[in-house]
């Protein structure tokens, strides 16, 4: 079918929402790539089956949708009306909950989430700790729609943004009012997305081009995979309005710039583009307003460093993925050296919104430098990992206490890193400290693409440093010197630091690195792979000393450094650590004092994980 009008697309809308209204029964399967590796795929496959047992297909409809976010507690189903979730869901509880709360719509008490905090389970998906904090303006539809059907996200609305933005709006009112509502490219660098847009207007070229950075290659993020996989569309729509604004249409076009490591978004955001020019939506004359646009798909092999505008703008031509030196603006200069607009997942998924909505409605939320939402993933050391989408300005306390549920087995909180392995590590005096662009670089870290790492006493910072710092080593491109043997030293002497052969001078050593290389690399990850060193130098000076000056680790991690023992006054001979020690180091009779070898010991710290008796020292 092709949407030849707004009037067409408008009856559509019409349509489908008659057609999901008049399910009795909505059943969402969480499929994202959490749940799926939860074994999500069992849970839908019995759900299947026992609909069709019951001769329900016709009053229930089964949804596999995106991620719904509470990555801990999957497989999720949510069940409409009603509102209710389960969490952890086994297949062989699928008869009971189609009996009991498909049919007879009433919630299963054991199956529901359990709060440790109130002592209590709780029903409601909107109750529970996890969600009542976010405002999910971007994540709020993965459980309402097959990322699959096109005809699911125009029921709620999908597209009609494009419609009012081309037969509405001028290109310059849609530029004017994406620079009001103050968005800032939720990539990493935070520059003013109006102001990138304004500049690609006025720049001189036969061909204009929009691309799609979906390259997210921090450690433990997956906000981009997780809209691609949940809500495709929203990112085309963005982007061909986006296109439209800049000029951007036919002779030039647009690419999603994509990682193979990320099989479903691939999967989800083909399909969705397959559909959009099927649909009549991408290509020749859209919506019939004249305009022309479509996308092409791009496969990155993994490279970090194609994050970077230029890098990736150079493999996108065949080229090897190098950036150019940062005085090039690729608004002016960027694909085939012509004006291209390069903004990552999240952003272009915020654009339909403020068209529909205005900017005004878009300021309601964040701070007034970083207006709207943010993305993050939620993992580490915390007890509820996933994906959440909070309002700019919440402090890194509420991010991490209230929606994470804090740092599990009661130990104590040490730091959170923020903005991916270019990011810092803040201590915990600074979890006040609100979630925003401008507030976070203060601190010596940065907003990244919205990774949150949350560690607890166990984590030691100088370990934590090497590991970004080889991290980022592997990943630079080596074409300027500054990155590529900054990092290589730098990873050097961290090294010598955690092996217990490091001199108090080695501490400078490491921080005339970090300055020269933050002013003389060629682009962003050399001048920001400095933070993790920085940032754990100034809060965990002490953990650095403590390393060079007495020779410990005092968080157990470096092996080097580490001498466990058994604290006699402590040991009631359970031995427990005997079980668990794979080189039969620890040994002793049952109820009397316990002993280690240091000779056969490994180090690998499993004596000191199961001692129930503070029994163990290191």
């Amino acid at each position: 079918m092709k949407v030849a009008s707004p009037t067409q697309l408008a009856r559509l809308k019409d349509e489908f929402s008659r057609r999901n209204a008049g399910f009795k029964c909505t059943v969402s399967v969480c499929g994202g790539t959490g749940c799926l590796a939860s074994g999500c795929q069992a849970v839908r496959d019995a759900l299947v089956a026992e609909l069709k047992t019951r001769e329900l297909g016709d009053s229930v409809r089964l949804l596999v949708t995106g991620c719904h976010g509470f990555c801990q507690q999957g497989p999720l189903v949510l069940i409409r009306p009603g509102d209710i979730l389960y969490c952890k869901v086994e297949p062989e509880w699928i008869p009971q909950i189609v009996a009991d709360t498909v049919i007879g719509g009433k919630p299963i008490e054991e199956f529901l989430y359990w709060d440790s905090k109130a002592k209590s389970r709780i029903e409601k998906e909107k109750d529970i700790p996890f969600y009542t904090v976010q405002n999910k303006l971007l994540l709020g539809d993965n459980s309402r729609i097959d990322p699959t059907d096109i005809r699911d996200y125009i029921a709620l609305g999908g597209y009609q943004a494009l419609s009012k933005a081309l037969h509405e709006m001028e290109p310059r009112a849609i530029i004017d009012e994406i620079a009001a509502s103050g968005l800032r490219g939720r990539g990493g660098g935070g520059f003013p997305t109006g102001k990138k847009w304004a500049s690609a207007v006025k720049a001189k070229g036969e061909r204009k081009w929009v691309i799609c950075n979906a390259d997210e290659g921090d450690p433990g993020a997956f906000m981009d995979e997780s809209i691609l996989e949940g809500n495709p569309h929203l990112v085309v729509e963005g982007m061909i309005i986006g296109a439209f604004a800049v000029g951007a249409g036919s002779p030039g076009g647009g690419f999603v710039y994509v990682r193979n490591e990320y099989p479903l978004a691939l999967a989800r955001i083909s399909e969705a583009i397959r559909q959009a020019r099927e649909w009549g939506l991408l290509g020749d004359n859209i919506l019939g307003s004249g305009f022309s646009f479509d996308i092409k798909i791009n496969r990155g092999g993994g490279a970090f460093v194609c994050g970077e505008s230029t890098a990736l703008m150079a493999s996108l031509e065949g080229k090897p993925g190098e950036p150019r030196a940062k005085y090039i603006h690729t608004v002016e200069h960027g694909y085939h050296n012509e004006p291209t607009v390069l903004n990552n997942v999240e952003t272009w998924a915020n654009v339909p919104g403020i068209v529909t909505h205005g900017a005004a409605k878009f300021r309601e939320l964040g701070t007034e430098k970083s207006p709207g939402t943010k993305i993050f993933s939620l993992v580490g050391k915390v007890t509820n990992t996933g994906l959440v989408e909070i309002p700019m300005g919440m402090t890194l306390r509420e991010l991490v206490e209230d929606v994470g549920g804090g740092v599990p087995e009661k130990k104590k909180f040490k730091a959170v890193q923020t903005g991916g392995p270019s990011g810092g590590c803040l201590p915990e005096s600074l979890m006040d400290l609100p979630v925003d662009f401008d507030a976070l670089t203060g601190a010596g870290s940065m907003m990244g693409s919205g990774g949150i790492i949350v560690m607890d006493q166990d984590t030691c910072m100088v370990d934590v440093a090497r590991y970004f710092i080889r991290f980022l080593e592997s990943e630079s491109c080596g074409k300027c010197t500054p990155c590529r043997e900054g990092l290589r030293e730098m990873d050097r002497l961290l090294t010598r630091i955690t092996d217990g052969a490091a001199e108090i001078d080695d501490l400078d050593n490491l921080e005339e690195i970090a300055h020269w290389m933050s002013g003389a690399s060629l682009c962003a990850l050399g001048t920001s792979a400095v933070n993790p060193v920085l940032s754990t130098l100034k809060y965990f000076r002490d953990e650095y000393m403590e390393h060079i000056a007495d020779a410990g680790c005092p968080a157990g991690v470096c092996r080097e450094l580490v001498r466990y023992h058994v604290i006699e006054e402590n040991c009631t001979g359970c031995a427990a650590c005997v079980k668990v020690c794979p080189t039969g180091a620890a040994s002793g009779k049952l109820k009397e004092v316990h002993h280690i070898d240091t000779v056969l010991c490994i180090k690998c710290g499993e004596c000191y994980r199961v001692c129930k008796f503070d029994a163990i020292g290191r």
